[in-house]
C-alpha cells in the first residue's frame, strides 16, 4: 500500500504564496498519474493540476492556469504544488492523488475517486 502525506496548508491573505508537499510512502507501483484536487465548502471536489510521471506532461484547471505549478520530485517521492497569486476562491481542502491509470482523456480528467491512492487532505484558506 502506498501511504501520501499531504503538508503545507494554512491561513493565508489574498495575494500570498503556499507551496503543499505530498510525500509518499513508496513510489506508485502502478499508474502514471499524480496530481491535486480540492473541495471548497458546499461545493464538489475538483481537480487542480495533475502530472505524468513518465514525461513530465501537465494539466490545470483554467482558474489556476498561470498561478500554480506542479512538480514531481522522483528521488523524494514527493509531489509538490506551489501556489502564487492566491484568491479566497481558492479557499479548499486540497487532496493530493496517485497511481492514476492517465491524467486526462479526451479532456476528460480521471476522477479523484479513480486513482489507487488518496492523502487525507490539506486545509488551505485564503482570506481577502
Amino acid at each position: 500500500q502506498v501511504q501520501l502525506v499531504e503538508s503545507g496548508g494554512g491561513s493565508v491573505q489574498a495575494g500570498g504564496s503556499l507551496r503543499l508537499s505530498c510525500a509518499a510512502s513508496r513510489y506508485p507501483p502502478r499508474g502514471n498519474c499524480m496530481g491535486w484536487f480540492r473541495r471548497a465548502p458546499g461545493k464538489e471536489r475538483e481537480g487542480v493540476a495533475t502530472i505524468y510521471t513518465d514525461g513530465g506532461a501537465t494539466y490545470y484547471a483554467d482558474s489556476v492556469k498561470g498561478r500554480f505549478t506542479v512538480s514531481l520530485d522522483k528521488a523524494k517521492n514527493t509531489l509538490y504544488l506551489r501556489m502564487n497569486s492566491l484568491k479566497p476562491e481558492d479557499t479548499a481542502m486540497y487532496y493530493c492523488a496517485a497511481g492514476g491509470d492517465y491524467c486526462v482523456s479526451g479532456g476528460i480528467w480521471l476522477p479523484f475517486d479513480e486513482y489507487r491512492h488518496w492523502g487525507q487532505g490539506t486545509q488551505v484558506t485564503v482570506s481577502s
